[in-house]
């Protein structure tokens, strides 16, 4: 009786330890399995955000690529008479005055900036403007000196410096510069335009010079010098940031639309050669 009720007790335990055999190993498999499905799901997951990633490069790479072929093919100038109006020396505080005004006859203007001013923080939001304004900025060198310009011969080191903190402020990275006193006689040295080229480097003189600098008791006299000068369907004028200047270039931008020109702003996808030097490479 007593065998019969142990072996009655150890059957359920028996079922007990089959069950768990059964289970246990179930579970853990389960387990397995899920974990396996998350670790391919991220995988999976992981792998698809790197597609994306190479898929999202590529496309703002081939972006690039079509942006760059599109500012390096050659645009034709207008036809007929066109003019760029160009200021040196700035920025300064004259700047925003010249911006108002070419802002009102709706012109964009060609600027060549001194390093020593971009330097001046007061100045940044002037040389902002001038660029989301549709205006071109180039380098006027750092010092403007013509003793350590040509005849210590910086004159590369310091349209590079230049160049840089234009780009700085604006992430324009120009290479338009036009030296100080003109290309004549400072740069007559081939070996110093060699070294402009070398760093692919633009170099623009004028095709009239205003005398605007010194003409500060006579505002008048920057209109007639302008107007006698106008002999060529492409002219470049020279002018400077000063307050005579402000004050007639309205009267210079009515003369010039009554002489038939157009005003045209400096692209490099419109580059021409325009130095005292004739040397076609700049």
């Amino acid at each position: 009786m007593s065998t019969n009720n142990e072996e009655q007790h150890k059957k359920p335990t028996y079922l007990l330890i089959l069950l768990s055999l059964l289970i246990i190993p179930t579970c853990i498999l389960g387990v397995l399995a899920i974990k396996s499905y998350i670790n391919q799901a991220s995988a999976t997951s992981k792998a698809q955000e790197a597609l994306k990633k190479e898929q999202q490069v590529a496309a703002e790479n081939e972006q690039i690529e079509e942006e760059e072929e599109t500012e390096t093919e050659p645009t034709p100038l207008p036809d007929g008479k066109i003019v760029y109006l160009t200021f040196d020396d700035g920025p300064s505080q004259y700047t925003a005055e010249i911006l108002n005004i070419l802002k009102e006859h709706d012109i964009q203007a060609t600027f060549f900036m001194q390093g020593i001013n971009l330097q001046k923080q007061k100045w940044h939001d002037d040389v902002k403007r001038a660029v989301d304004e549709g205006h071109y900025i180039g380098a006027h060198s750092m010092t403007h000196d013509y003793q350590i310009l040509y005849e210590q011969q910086h004159f590369v080191a310091e349209m590079e410096e230049t160049l840089q903190i234009i780009d700085d402020i604006t992430g324009t990275n120009p290479r338009l510069v036009r030296a100080p006193y003109g290309s004549a006689p400072g740069l007559n040295p081939v070996e110093t335009r060699d070294e402009i080229v070398d760093v692919d480097m633009q170099l623009w003189d004028w095709t009239i010079d205003s005398l605007d600098w010194d003409l500060a008791n006579n505002p008048q006299q920057i209109v007639t010098n302008i107007q006698n000068e106008l002999n060529n369907e492409r002219e470049v004028i020279l002018m400077h940031e000063k307050q005579q200047t402000v004050q007639v270039l309205p009267q210079i931008i009515e003369l010039l639309k009554e002489e038939g020109y157009e005003f045209v702003v400096y692209h490099p996808s419109q580059h021409f050669p325009m130095n005292f030097q004739y040397d076609d490479r700049l």
